[in-house]
């Protein structure tokens, strides 16, 4: 079959690519590449990916470019989810042969509802989906492929056996291939990151038990399933070769220091090739660990703090201790390792002097950026199933992480603290980190030892000004 795989036009600006963990838009234009989508598009022969909120495309250049087109796959997720049904429906009734599926975390765990939710929707995946996409693709009745739910003739919805994970990651292609393909890299932009830049994965799952995080809880898994080292490095070079103009590769696993060794053995593998590279990476990875990573091009680590309060960091099973946090940083600090730290607002056991806890600890370890998110509960997450189970989720709010502009809102409310005053302290974080003498003479200095830094820190200061205006209309 003939197979699109479609990350559909949404809200302006919208990242909810097949590689955001949080679907929304953000403080200044980004786009993760959508990862999730261009595996199975690497399996799929005379496939095409269209990412369309990255490239511009509206919805009618997307009707028109589906033409001829046998299998429509669509990514989509909570947030997204009303705008993708109605994306399939008009592809649906412009092309009425054409089988259409949807995958992602919000279809895998909420299957049945999912396909209730329109007639358009043909099926939809469970589980890993790279090779279910495969041989839907291949032409196998469906009810033959593990991992989908899907209607019968008579209307019935048919859940075929779960799809065992797949361990022996080598077997999966590179997606770089379908970004060369496919995609124009110019297109994505992540704040702090060189640009361009290119994103892949180089194992998925995650051994910790954050009970926030979406792919672990619903697709990816809590075993850290990983590509040999010499495997990773050859798409390195494939990227070398095929995208001369990328500045940084990031490692986009949901921690890639988990299993050191192997960090370290890709680490030397970079070094040797010359390549400057950034990813993923728990606050707890030792100073030997961090140092063999700098000496061989590592430039920048996302690093996910959430919290400087520690009750928080229990309360979520973070699985981490504040004083291990401040000793890391310091080391990354010392090596020069340029660290974009995140943090999020809302977690439970959150209060109004948790949420200065956690901005003066911020300003205290002062990673060079950051971002500020609000405690979203994501449908298959041990938070969601907790916010239910304590009346912290408005029942009008519970299936809206993001407003139509696309903008995350607060969904979770306490007896405490409510919904408004988490959604306010958002700005309160941002302002009190950036506007300090110290940190803005640290990014003026790096604007100006770089006329494109300066033209790019201007570009997003007032993205960023536009965006905070967004959030109070």
């Amino acid at each position: 079959m003939k197979t699109l795989f479609l990350q559909a036009p949404s809200f302006n600006g919208f990242d909810g690519g097949a590689g955001a963990r949080y679907q929304a838009k953000r403080e200044i234009r980004s786009f993760w590449f959508p990862t999730w989508l261009a595996q199975p598009a690497a399996l799929v022969p005379g496939s095409r990916l269209v990412d369309a909120p990255a490239s511009g495309i509206d919805l009618e250049e997307t009707l028109r470019i589906a033409q001829g087109f046998d299998l429509c796959v669509l990514h989509t997720s909570t947030p997204s989810f009303s705008s993708d049904i109605l994306v399939a429906e008009a592809l649906k009734q412009t092309y009425p042969r054409m089988m259409i599926g949807m995958v992602g975390a919000k279809v895998a765990v909420e299957p049945e509802s999912s396909l209730q939710a329109s007639s358009a929707i043909d099926f939809v995946t469970r589980e890993e989906f790279d090779f279910t996409l495969k041989e839907v693709a291949e032409g196998r009745p469906l009810a033959e492929i593990n991992g989908l739910c899907f209607r019968d003739q008579s209307g019935s919805i048919v859940h075929t056996p779960s799809r065992e994970l797949l361990v022996d990651m080598d077997q999966l292609p590179f997606v770089s291939e379908v970004y060369k393909r496919d995609l124009h890299v110019e297109d994505y932009f992540i704040g702090y990151l060189k640009h361009p830049y290119v994103s892949f994965y180089t194992g998925r799952g995650c051994h910790s038990r954050c009970t926030f995080c979406l792919w672990p809880q619903t697709v990816g898994g809590h075993l850290y399933r990983v590509r040999s080292p010499e495997h990773v490095l050859e798409e390195v070079r494939y990227i070398q070769r095929a995208f001369p103009q990328v500045k940084e590769i990031f490692f986009d696993d949901d921690t890639f220091t988990d299993n050191r060794a192997r960090a370290e053995v890709i680490a030397r593998g970079l070094g040797a090739l010359g390549v400057t590279w950034s990813c993923n990476a728990k606050a707890n990875v030792p100073y030997e660990t961090l140092k063999i990573m700098k000496e061989n091009g590592l430039r920048l680590l996302l690093v996910g703090y959430e919290s400087g309060n520690q009750k928080i960091l229990n309360a979520i099973k973070k699985g981490l201790k504040v004083e291990q946090a401040r000793e890391f940083t310091k080391n990354c600090h010392k090596l020069g390792i340029t660290i974009h730290g995140t943090f999020i607002l809302g977690l439970p056991e959150e209060t109004r002097e948790t949420i200065l806890e956690t901005i003066r600890f911020a300003k205290e370890i002062n990673p060079h950026t950051i971002q500020v998110s609000i405690a979203a509960p994501y449908p298959g997450t041990y938070l969601y199933n907790q916010a239910r189970k304590e009346g912290w989720l408005k029942e009008d709010l519970e299936s809206q992480l993001v407003n139509d502009r696309g903008i995350q809102i607060s969904p979770l409310s306490y007896p405490h603290l409510n919904h408004t005053e988490i959604f306010d302290s958002v700005e309160t974080f941002y302002k009190r980190f950036y506007f300090r003498a110290g940190k803005i003479a640290e990014i003026t200095g790096e604007m100006l030892r770089s006329t494109q830094m300066m033209k790019r820190r201007l570009r997003e200061g007032v993205e960023f000004m536009r965006f905070l205006r967004e959030r109070r209309g």
